[in-house]
């Protein structure tokens, strides 16, 4: 900025969180305010005085307002470079005023596509042509000119404009922010137009060209591996139920495992809506349990296989109380961290003084538990996974199944205790990975078979776990029997029903050994795997 140049800042924003005092002090530090329509009479009801566009580009808004900054004397005072010789007669002969600030951002686009009924009209009536721009304008020329998007960065600026003009380095970082919002808003319209296009020519929920952005929110210490480099990046405005959206109040830093496990740990306690409680290792369930109370579902959850649990990721879905922050710090336990919806004061005095593992323990805040995700954006409804030079993407597998569809195949009929405990543990299982067989009994589960190469196997690891435990209890599959011999292998540890997808070409032999054994059987049509 020259010596004798005016100190001017154009404004022009819909989020106007925070701007009253902002361009209140901007007053103070010397500068004339330009501005148009929403934000001009805000700005006024404020008590700040302001500069109409209109007087200044002695051109009026035109079209409901959708054509008043795009005018040459705004983005010639954006984009002019005083300093250099041609742009500095430029403004001088068309009576250019440059700007030492813009303070911008955009129609709420985003927000508006996320609104239950939204038209095709509305969305588009909310893509912002003018905004962008300015910023782009305005980050372009940072070397002359600070650009500003986001209420946090009033406080900055102002305490950089208190020295005088903003500093290099500052515009430049600026910029950037600028520049990465824009790249947003210009991914979420490209989106939401491939969703209607691919919509309206029936050919599914994605389009022909997927563009991701996550924000970092952390870097860790190391990924699964300390030879391997990792960071945890989280989507714009996550939903209150993710662990993007966890706060963490105590402990040690979470390490990439943990986040991993923590995220399973999360996924399975939301599907209960009694008190429910899950102990994870290795991304895998090894004990679950829901009751009246959460102290009781932890009991049962712990005891599912207690030698898996030291170490273990435990999920509430209830804010845990003492009762259960007592249970937890028994001795001989030891629990590396604990996502919930919260903690009574007593019950988080008591985990962060009292047991061994007080000051390591990390203990995470998810208090958004019932919020259901947005099904139609297919940042948030789907699920990536990274192949060597791509990307496969597919629904979560988070929809609850359709009881009513389920058909008991077999003679005998499950009891109601049965049927309750099969409900449970199709739950569970769905979470586990494939080969996956829970065994489960009284509203826990009491083995688990996970990631084995044979259903076989995966029987008799879950049979092994529960031990003498597994007389009486029931059995889920994520997927059909091939063979009748995981059911002869349940009907040994004393499994009296089973739940599995059904739609092997075996069947009709799956069906008969049950009826053998006296085995009731549910066929739900849904396969779960978790590869």
């Amino acid at each position: 900025m020259r010596d004798n140049q005016k100190r001017r800042a154009l404004v022009s924003v819909s989020n106007k969180e925070g701007l009253g005092p902002f361009v209140q002090q901007l007053v103070g530090l010397g500068f004339e305010i330009l501005s148009t329509g929403g934000t001009k009479r805000f700005l006024k009801e404020q008590g700040v005085d302001v500069i109409d566009v209109s007087s200044y580009t002695r051109f009026p808004e035109i079209m409901d307002g959708r054509v008043k900054t795009l005018h040459p004397k705004v983005h010639g005072a954006i984009l002019g470079r005083p300093d250099l010789e041609s742009d500095a007669a430029a403004i001088a002969q068309h009576g250019i005023e440059p700007f030492e600030l813009v303070v911008v951002n955009l129609y709420p686009f985003e927000e508006t596509i996320a609104r239950d009924g939204v038209t095709i009209s509305e969305a588009i009536e909310q893509i912002d042509i003018g905004g962008p721009s300015m910023v782009r304008s305005a980050a372009k020329n940072h070397t002359c000119i600070g650009i500003v998007t986001q209420p946090e960065q009033y406080d900055r600026v102002l305490e950089n404009l208190a020295d005088g003009p903003l500093s290099d380095s500052f515009r430049r970082e600026l910029a950037a922010v600028a520049f990465r919002m824009m790249a947003n808003y210009d991914r979420a319209i490209a989106d939401y137009m491939a969703e209607i296009m691919f919509a309206s020519e029936g050919n599914g929920p994605f389009p022909e060209r997927l563009a991701l952005t996550f924000e970092r929110k952390s870097s860790l210490r190391y990924g699964e591996n300390p030879h391997q480099r990792a960071a945890f990046f989280v989507e714009e405005n996550p939903g209150p139920a993710t662990l993007a959206a966890a706060e963490q109040l105590h402990g040690k830093e979470l390490s990439y495992n943990n986040l991993l496990d923590l995220d399973a740990a999360l996924n399975i306690v939301r599907e209960f809506h009694r008190p429910a409680a899950v102990v994870i290792k290795h991304n895998n369930p090894c004990g679950c349990g829901s009751a009246d109370d959460l102290a009781t579902a932890f009991e049962k959850a712990y005891a599912g296989d207690p030698v898996s649990a030291f170490g273990s990721i435990l999920s509430f879905n209830r804010e845990v109380d003492v009762a259960t922050a007592e249970l937890l710090c028994e001795p001989n336990r030891f629990i590396e961290a604990i996502i919930a919806p919260g903690y009574d004061a007593a019950a988080f005095e008591m985990l962060t003084t009292k047991p061994k593992w007080k000051a390591n323990v990390r203990l995470l805040r998810c208090p958004g538990f019932g919020d259901e995700r947005e099904a139609d954006d297919i940042t948030r409804s789907a699920e990536f996974r990274r192949v060597t030079g791509g990307l496969l993407v597919q629904d979560r597998d988070e929809k609850p199944d359709p009881e009513g569809e389920w058909n008991v195949v077999t003679d005998r009929q499950p009891a109601p205790a049965e049927l309750s405990d099969l409900k449970f543990a199709w739950k569970v299982c769905k979470h586990v990975k494939s080969n996956a067989i829970v065994l489960a009994k009284g509203g826990g589960i009491i083995g688990v078979g996970a990631g084995q190469m044979s259903r076989l196997d995966s029987s008799m690891i879950a049979a092994h776990k529960a031990g003498e435990r597994s007389q009486g209890s029931v059995l889920a599959s994520d997927a059909f029997f091939p063979f009748r011999d995981g059911v002869d292998e349940a009907a040994r540890a004393g499994v009296t029903a089973v739940i599995q997808p059904g739609g092997s070409r075996r069947d009709e032999d799956v069906i008969t050994a049950c009826n053998e054994f006296g085995i009731a059987m549910i066929f739900t049509g849904r396969r779960h795997f978790k590869h």
